[in-house]
């Protein structure tokens, strides 16, 4: 999936004591109501934000993450993560709505009529 937005907010790397290392990013979607959505850049993925600043607009590939966890008390509550795997400045300022869209594109639609050819219609009907 990918989303499109201005960076809002830029943080600095967190480095936990297991080693594990995170930085974040918060961009604005430009949509009719913008949305500013928390990206988590995980381990090597961290250098992607190197050279990006806030202000500026880019679109991140995104995966969108969930898990469950159980509390003492037996309460089961769900959690979401947005992830960020590539980020790529964007030049043009478009006016087109930003949202989440799959990352893969859809196979052409023809427009031709598959039956055009059956002059043979054996249907009763």
């Amino acid at each position: 999936m990918e989303l499109q937005g201005t960076v809002k907010k830029l943080f600095d790397a967190q480095t936990f004591a297991s080693g594990f290392q995170k930085r974040e990013m918060v961009i604005l979607t430009q949509e009719q109501y913008p949305q500013p959505i928390n990206i988590e850049f995980l381990s090597d993925k961290i250098s992607l934000l190197d050279n990006i600043k806030e202000g500026e607009n880019v679109k991140v590939g995104i995966n969108i993450r969930g898990r469950e966890w159980v509390s003492p008390q037996g309460e089961t509550k769900y959690f979401n993560s947005i992830t960020g795997w590539r980020v790529e400045k964007v030049f043009d300022n478009g006016s087109e709505p930003t949202q989440a869209s799959p990352s893969q594109s859809a196979a052409p639609v023809s427009n031709e009529n598959p039956f055009a050819g059956d002059e043979d219609d054996d249907l009763p009907f």
